[in-house]
């Protein structure tokens, strides 16, 4: 049954892809579309108060400086709303100013589409800003899906426009983030999430005991949060609370919400390219990326803990730690896997409890971010691994090397090396800096094995711009603060400018004549190959690493 389950879901949301790819397709070329008689009204509208042209054209330069510095703008308000929140209204919990290293992250953590918490909203933050928080789950995806057609543009156009930032911006947000999470919203609140400005109420328990009942607009935070990769609850338990995620028909939709826009991208493209047998090439490598992860995670979590097991504790039902008694173990596993393949980072169960080896699992996806990836740039690190692929084929049969008709050149690779390299680096050299720093390895809740694996997780989120976490591990402090806070804005803005430099370079290039001679890249060749070298790379990147956590920590249970 509970590979039915995983099955049954996965082909949901591998299915609705298809028609959502058509349909944001269409959002990122212009085509006309059926929401044009109502939707161009709006959107001319926001065009016209804020002074947007709609006919200027970026080159990949302005586009990106458009791009960061909209979002650098953004950040610097959204740090003083959360400094000033308990003087700005809609806070009857009377919820005081957020600290400032905390307010420097959550700031970051939320324009860069990672939504790393460190605090619990439910105590933290005021409704005036749990709604602002909102409001930015709708910029910070759709700064993603522009910079991904921005992408999508250079490498298959001919001209070195890449299109306008701020219309790419407006329409991904008024086509579909806004009617779909209206429409979830509503489905939500119908199964019992709360969408209320009243303040907390305190009741009797069966027990005789007074409880708080937190309250607030969590059915809306929770529709975008999960639709748009954000992944921040409104509650510190998150996809847990039984608030955020009431029921197992709420838990389905949050899976389908995880990972459908990130799917239907891939699906976008064949479309934009005219070629959906390339689509669908890496449409199978990263869904056996995703599957493969799910598998692993499903089986180490359904086998339960071998040292519980020799003390004679019952481990029929797997894993339970840390999980909510309302999913079974095998969507736990589901949503784990997809909340880090897709780059969500919103969760279910606690990850910080999975086995060993599932806890691996869900690092190894944010490690990769090729397994579909977060909104836009989840796809865009794939291409990357595609021309990565394409260059190495090419030197070892002594070709220049040629993506989707046009060649592959020094400046694409070095600027592809970037994007891949930089991932690494984020996570790697903070981890060790942090393992030898004694007031940081002390904010582990556990000293070996499973402490290292706490702190190299928690790196690897921030720079996937995931936002999930070991949550054993003490992260609201200066130190964690400020250093997660600086790698998730370096991990976000540094590939999508490298990218986005590709895609200029390659915009202007003529197409090369297909000969006998051209490596095809709409292939199973091309995708085993492909998948080899994600596999590869991941491996000799970041297995060291991983042998000294989550692997040693598992071979200790045996």
């Amino acid at each position: 049954m509970g590979i039915l389950q995983i099955v049954i879901i996965l082909l949901l949301i591998f299915v609705l892809s298809i028609p959502v790819g058509k349909y944001i397709y269409k959002i990122i070329s212009g085509e006309r579309c059926f929401v044009d008689p109502v939707m161009n009204r709006v959107d001319n509208l926001i065009y016209k108060i804020s002074g947007i042209k709609k006919e200027q054209e970026m080159n990949w330069k302005q586009y990106a400086v458009a791009l960061v510095l909209t979002n650098l703008v953004l950040t610097v308000i959204l740090f003083a709303i959360l400094r000033l929140q308990n003087l700005l209204g809609l806070n009857p919990n009377g919820i005081g100013p957020m600290e400032q290293s905390l307010s420097f992250n959550t700031a970051i953590s939320f324009i860069t589409n990672t939504n790393f918490q460190s605090y619990s909203g439910e105590s933290g933050a005021s409704y005036f800003v749990q709604m602002i928080l909102t409001c930015f789950m709708f910029v910070a995806p759709a700064t993603g899906l522009a910079a991904a057609a921005a992408f999508l543009r250079g490498i298959i156009g001919k001209s070195k426009s890449l299109g306008n930032f701020f219309v790419d911006l407006t329409r991904f947000i008024t086509r579909l983030l806004l009617p779909v999470s209206i429409v979830l919203a509503l489905v939500l609140v119908f199964q019992g999430v709360p969408q209320t400005l009243s303040h907390n109420q305190t009741v009797a328990t069966i027990e005789g005991k007074m409880q708080d009942i937190p309250l607030g607009p969590v059915a809306s935070l929770e529709a975008v949060k999960n639709l748009a990769s954000n992944g921040g609850g409104f509650y510190g338990a998150n996809s847990a609370h039984p608030f955020e995620n009431p029921t197992p028909l709420t838990n389905i939709i949050t899976i389908i919400s995880l990972g459908l826009i990130a799917t239907a991208t891939v699906v976008a493209f064949g479309h934009m390219l005219k070629n959906k047998k390339q689509a669908w090439v890496l449409f199978g490598v990263a869904a056996f990326l995703l599957v493969l992860s799910v598998g692993v995670t499903y089986y180490s979590e359904s086998k339960g803990n071998p040292v519980l097991e020799r003390v004679g504790l019952n481990q029929s039902m797997g894993n339970m730690e840390g999980k909510e008694l309302r999913f079974s173990v095998a969507e736990s596993s589901l949503f784990t896997g997809a909340t880090t393949a897709y780059q969500v980072g919103a969760v279910n169960s606690m990850h910080d409890s999975l086995t060993p080896a599932g806890g691996m699992m869900a690092m190894w996806n944010m490690m990769l971010q090729t397994a579909f990836g977060g909104k836009g740039t989840g796809f865009i690190y794939l291409l990357m691994f595609a021309i990565l692929t394409v260059f190495l084929c090419g030197l070892m049969v002594g070709r220049t090397p040629e993506f989707l008709g046009k060649k592959i050149e020094g400046r694409e690779i070095k600027m592809v090396a970037i994007a891949i390299l930089l991932h690494p680096l984020l996570i790697l050299i903070p981890t060790a800096i942090s393992l030898i720093t004694p007031g940081a390895a002390a904010s582990t809740s556990n000293p070996g094995f499973h402490g290292l694996s706490q702190i190299l997780y928690n790196f690897t989120s921030a720079s996937a711009n995931n936002g999930s976490a070991f949550a054993g591990m003490m992260t609201n402090t200066v130190y964690y603060n400020v250093l997660i806070g600086i790698i998730m804005l370096v991990a976000r803005y540094l590939p999508i400018i490298a990218m986005l430099a590709v895609a200029g370079s390659m915009a202007s290039k003529k197409p090369v004549p297909e000969s006998i001679g051209t490596f095809r890249t709409d292939n199973t060749i091309f995708a085993v190959t492909l998948l080899g070298v994600i596999i590869i790379v991941g491996a000799l990147t970041f297995f060291p690493a991983l042998a000294l956590g989550p692997i040693a920590e598992q071979l200790t249970l045996r």
